[in-house]
């Protein structure tokens, strides 16, 4: 079986950041759009072409050297290790990057992952912090020499220097917080190329260890064994399609790409639909346990408000034990609805609680069940599109209820 194509590619030519792949050889394998954004070359230009062809003069021969070593021990290594590293257009002009390195083998050969993010607008930005802190200098020593010959504006001198110490103050605030949303946006990436990295490479084990043995079982007798691993490629191939699943939906949610579709629908059989769909994912004896309280016509997102159901059943199956039940209740209210999920599984700490809604984040008990930490973040995003809010109560080893609020008499204007 094959991992959707379709997924693995979405998410490469979607990525804001360049993503270039090399073999062995230092060769470009394969270049994505944002790649051919940054460096102004086609991807059929590059391919083929060494690396160092993005690469400075004054720096390739050393890039060479580089790259030798790397591929002698190759390591993961994310953005931001203290250096300045530069790139080349394709008109020649050098610009600032940052860069992180991912690699894997296939076939006895090593590829490796380059992802490139163009810094010129921080630069920038750092550049206007020294170049104000000069001028403030200047404001100062201009202001001392004034005090010198003419002290009876002391009051005059004094205002102005509050003004212009409150203009730099609030510069550089706005300053500090461009370079902060930076910051966290580079250590986003370097956890996505990080947690992606872990994610992947459990599942396409199973699916090519699987594969392999399924070709060594060919009597009549082995179908049980063969089952066995059909079941288990089954289940990878499930898990890499939810996990680019996420991925795509995080993406369309931080570009805007995702605004409310409005209409009617029926809360009960919404609900009722979605458990059907999922009673294959339930373990040995578990089962959704459901009840409706009020009216059942409702005006919202029906798309929106299914995934969203489906994010919090799918963590109720997966962080419960075998022959526990879901519980699931609805209730119309007038014009809200508040829809609820509970199990008795593994519970989440009061600390976890805190940062349960981040993106990536996973619950310290939490880190040997598979899953990227973007549900409930998905789920908190599409709720505030909706106008809705979220509780949890939840108490480790004893369970978790997560219940929700939307309002359901929206009309649109």
């Amino acid at each position: 079986m094959q991992v959707d194509a379709t997924h693995m590619t979405s998410l490469f030519e979607n990525a804001t950041e360049g993503i270039i792949l090399t073999n062995n050889e230092g060769c470009i394998v394969l270049v994505n759009p944002a790649a051919e954004q940054i460096f102004g070359y086609a991807a059929n230009e590059l391919v083929g072409q060494p690396i160092e062809v993005l690469i400075p003069d004054r720096y390739r021969q050393k890039h060479v050297d580089d790259r030798n070593n790397f591929y002698k021990d190759p390591q993961n290594r994310v953005m931001g290790h203290g250096r300045d590293l530069y790139a080349r257009r394709r008109d020649g002009s050098d610009f600032p990057v940052e860069v992180s390195l991912s690699h894997y083998r296939r076939d006895g050969q090593l590829f490796v992952f380059t992802f490139i993010v163009d810094i010129s607008f921080r630069k920038q930005i750092e550049e206007n912090m020294v170049r104000q802190k000069q001028e403030l200098e200047k404001v100062t020593s201009d202001i001392r020499k004034l005090n010198m010959g003419l002290e009876f504006k002391v009051e005059e001198r004094t205002v102005i220097l509050k003004e212009a110490l409150m203009k730099l103050e609030q510069s550089q605030k706005e300053l500090s917080e461009a370079l902060d949303k930076e910051r966290e946006l580079s250590e986003i990436k370097s956890r996505f190329v990080s947690m992606a990295s872990h994610e992947f490479r459990t599942p396409l084990s199973t699916v090519l260890s699987s594969a392999s043995l399924l070709s060594k079982y060919t009597s009549t007798e082995d179908q049980p064994r063969r089952n066995k691993h059909i079941t288990r490629i089954k289940e990878s191939v499930k898990h890499l399609n939810d996990i680019l699943e996420d991925f795509l939906n995080l993406g369309k949610l931080d570009e805007g790409k995702v605004l409310p579709s409005y209409g009617e629908l029926k809360l009960e059989e919404l609900i009722q639909d979605t458990t059907e769909e999922m009673k294959g994912l339930l373990k040995p004896g578990q089962e959704f346990v459901y009840e409706q309280t009020g009216h059942a016509n409702a005006y919202s997102d029906k798309k929106m408000l299914k995934n969203i159901l489906i994010n919090l059943l799918t963590n109720a199956i997966k962080f419960s034990n075998e022959g526990s039940p879901i519980i699931i209740n609805s209730r119309m209210q007038g014009k809200t609805a508040t829809i609820s999920v509970s199990d008795s599984g593994i519970g989440i700490s009061p600390a976890d609680q805190e940062h349960l809604f981040s993106s990536f984040f996973r619950g310290k008990n939490a880190t040997n069940i598979q899953g990227t930490g973007l549900g409930l973040h998905i789920v908190k995003r599409y709720l505030d599109l909706l106008g809705g809010n979220i509780f949890i109560q939840s108490q480790l080893e004893k369970g978790t209820e997560i219940s929700f609020t939307i309002p359901v008499n929206h009309i649109e204007t």
